[in-house]
Formats: structure tokens, C-alpha cells, sequence
């Protein structure tokens, strides 16, 4: 179980004809309450999909009892159609619950510009089978049925204080989720729909701001790709099943641990990725600073197409930083790779052929000799395949 794993949620998994292939398009998470505190967190995009300027509106009032998602069509540049399109959506899913319209979040994820009138109606048939199918184990359907070029469902559960498996059940509560993701993973929350539930019994402001740390220091430090994706969102829903109320410090940090291995478990399946690279950031004299270190290296194609060939080029990772505004000396700066340091204060330091680069897991340590602050950055390599699947990502 994922977002069933918290008391109170149902969820459904079906194939309802949006894609071409039969695989499972439409889910249904449905929170069956007493509470209905949500809260989410949108793609900062400027060009948002419809579901997206919908389930911003909707959610205002920091109430949801649902959110229905489809893959196989973005719905996004549809035009009044494509709005109608998800206007319906949620009026549907209110109809087959006995909810306000108001109540349903709504996202859809695949090819931007489909939206015609097959899509229309496989997605509300879609509606209609996963109201019928709604289950307390449907987490695992659900997250089948969001998944695009995803080759594996991501899903974060576990018992306990258990945080390594991505879930946290303190003093009677618990988080669970689910995410799609595989490309254009980059701030702005990376591209990706995640579902995330508590039995907690938390009102939407202390959701919204644990929701808004988690993400801040996770999902958006993902930068696979560089591309940010007009349908990211992410949501935080509260049951209250538990009857505990949740400490804000604990319940952020149990929010914060799913989102980090759904994160986590994005980089490992990015699109065509043969390494998964963890840049970490030290000795900077802010967070920010580090963050935007950390990202430019990220961001730099000559360094991610060095790591696919197996080549410890440190002198791209100076050369990506170097174009920040961050405070540092370039020449006092310290690189590593797989924990050998090739680079110290601006000069070689151990032989390249020392770095064994062949496992897919990869680290990257810059040591900014600037302050105290430090980040994570995850991203990937830049691959052939990557650019073999994107160029037929519409065929």
C-alpha cells in the first residue's frame, strides 16, 4: 500500500482507453475523512496545464475529498475544451461520491496538446470504472495508473520510525504517497504528479507548510533534465482517521522523509539515465548559494555527458560553477568524485585514474571553502537513450 497505507483513504487503478496500449490510465484517491484538510504545491511554470489552473482554484479553501488523475494526455493547450474537459472530470467524480465539485483535485500527465473528444470520454469512463473499483489496498492500482514513461511505480510506505522506507508512523499516525515522474525533472517541483495522505489530524495551514519544507528541500532539488513540466503537482491530504494530532515539527519530518524517497526513486528512474548523481555542496556561505552551485552542475551538459563516459572531468565542474553569482574563490574550491579528490584549491590533487565511475550510483563532494552552509542536488547523466527516447516521445 502507499496512499492507502493512512487510515481513511481508498484508492483505484484502472484501464479506461486513454492510452493506446491497455495499460492503466485513470486513479482515484479518494479521502473518506472525518477531515478533509489538503494542501499543494503547483508547477512554477508559467504555461500551466488546465487540471492545474482547476485544482489551484479548487483547493483555495484548503479542503479536498479527492483527487482523480489520468496518464496517457497532458491536457494542457486544449483550449475552453481542455477546461471544460476537466471541469467534467471533477463534476463526475462528485456525482459518483456524492461530493461538491469543489471538493476534487485533478491532473493529468502525458503528450501536451491532447485533448479531443476520445480523450474526453475515456477519461470520465475512466472515472466511472475507479469509483467502482475504490478499495483500502488500491494504492498499488493507482500508482500503476499514473505512470507515463515510467518503468517502475514509485510508492512510499513503511511501519514505525522507520523513515529509510519512505514512511512515518509516529504516535499513532501515518504518511504514505505515491509519484510518477521518469522526465523533464527540474525545479519547479520536477515533473511529476505525487499523492500524498496522513490519518494525522492537521488543519491545511500546518499541511500547506509542512508540505512547502518538504518539497523545498526534495523534489525541488531534483534536477534531472532541466525541463520543467506545465502539470507538476503535489498533494498533501489529511483524514484525521487517527484521532492524534500531529506535532508540526514531527509531521513535517515524516513528510519530508516520503517525499525524499519518492525523489529519490525519481533520479533512480529518469529517462534513459545510466548514472545517478548526487552533487553535495559544502562549506557555502549560504543554503541558497549552495543550492545554486549545486544546480549549475546539474544543469551543465558537458559535465553529465562526461559522466556517462566514465570521465572525472572536474575541470567542468569548475567551469559550471564558476558562472553562479554564488560567494566563493574558485581557487580555494575542493572536488571529489566517488570520494576521491581530484581537484584541491583550484589544482589536480589524486590521479583521475583513481575514480572508478562504473557504478550507476555516483557522488559528486564540492567543498566551496565559504561558510557553513550545505544542499543536495540530485540529477543524472546525459545518455543516448535519453535523447533516442525523447525524440519518439510522440510516435
Amino acid at each position: 500500500m502507499s496512499v492507502t497505507a493512512a487510515a481513511g483513504f481508498r484508492a483505484a487503478g484502472v484501464a479506461a482507453g486513454v492510452k493506446s496500449s491497455g495499460a492503466k490510465d485513470v486513479a482515484l484517491v479518494v479521502n473518506d475523512g472525518p477531515l478533509s484538510s489538503a494542501a499543494a504545491v503547483f508547477t512554477a511554470n508559467r504555461a500551466k496545464a488546465n487540471p492545474v489552473l482547476w485544482s489551484q482554484q479548487a483547493i483555495a479553501g484548503g479542503s479536498a475529498r479527492a483527487v482523480v488523475l489520468n496518464s496517457g494526455g497532458a491536457n494542457c493547450f486544449t483550449g475552453a475544451f481542455g477546461f471544460q474537459t476537466t471541469h467534467r472530470t471533477a463534476e463526475r467524480v462528485a456525482e459518483r461520491l456524492g461530493i461538491g465539485a469543489i471538493d476534487v483535485q485533478v491532473a493529468s500527465t502525458g503528450l501536451i496538446g491532447v485533448g479531443d473528444e476520445a480523450f474526453r470520454a475515456a477519461v470520465l469512463h475512466g472515472v466511472d470504472l475507479a469509483a467502482a473499483s475504490l478499495a483500502d489496498d488500491g494504492g498499488e492500482d493507482a500508482a500503476r495508473a499514473i505512470m507515463t514513461t515510467d518503468s517502475v511505480p514509485k510508492q512510499a510506505v513503511a511501519r514505525g520510525a522507520d523513515h529509510g522506507q519512505a514512511a512515518a508512523d509516529g504516535r499513532g499516525w501515518v504518511v504514505g504517497g505515491c509519484a510518477k515522474g521518469a522526465g523533464m525533472l527540474a525545479p519547479g517541483l520536477a515533473t511529476m504528479l505525487v499523492v500524498l495522505t496522513t490519518d494525522a489530524v492537521a488543519p491545511a495551514d500546518v499541511l500547506d507548510r509542512a508540505l512547502r519544507a518538504a518539497t523545498r528541500a526534495t523534489f525541488d532539488r531534483l534536477d534531472s533534465d532541466g525541463c520543467m513540466s506545465t502539470n507538476d503537482t503535489v498533494w498533501l491530504l489529511a483524514s484525521g482517521a487517527s484521532g492524534v494530532q500531529a506535532d508540526e515539527a514531527a509531521l513535517t519530518a515524516a513528510v519530508t522523509a516520503v517525499c525524499d524517497d519518492l525523489a529519490a526513486q525519481l533520479q533512480q528512474d529518469a529517462e534513459g539515465a545510466s548514472h545517478d548523481i548526487t552533487i553535495e555542496v559544502t562549506g557555502a556561505e549560504t543554503e541558497d548559494d549552495a543550492v545554486v552551485v549545486g544546480r549549475s552542475v546539474a544543469r551543465s551538459n558537458l559535465f553529465k555527458a562526461a559522466i556517462f563516459g566514465n570521465d572525472p572531468n572536474w575541470g567542468r565542474v569548475l567551469a559550471a560553477i564558476g558562472t553562479t553569482d554564488a560567494a566563493f574563490d574558485p581557487y580555494a574550491v575542493d572536488v571529489s568524485f566517488n570520494g576521491v579528490r581530484v581537484c584541491h584549491a583550484g589544482e589536480p590533487d589524486r590521479p583521475r585514474e583513481e575514480v572508478d565511475l562504473a557504478p550507476r550510483a555516483t557522488s559528486i563532494l564540492i567543498e566551496l571553502h565559504a561558510g557553513d552552509a550545505a544542499a543536495t542536488i540530485r540529477t543524472n547523466d546525459l545518455t543516448h537513450d535519453y535523447v533516442h527516447e525523447n525524440s519518439a516521445y510522440a510516435s
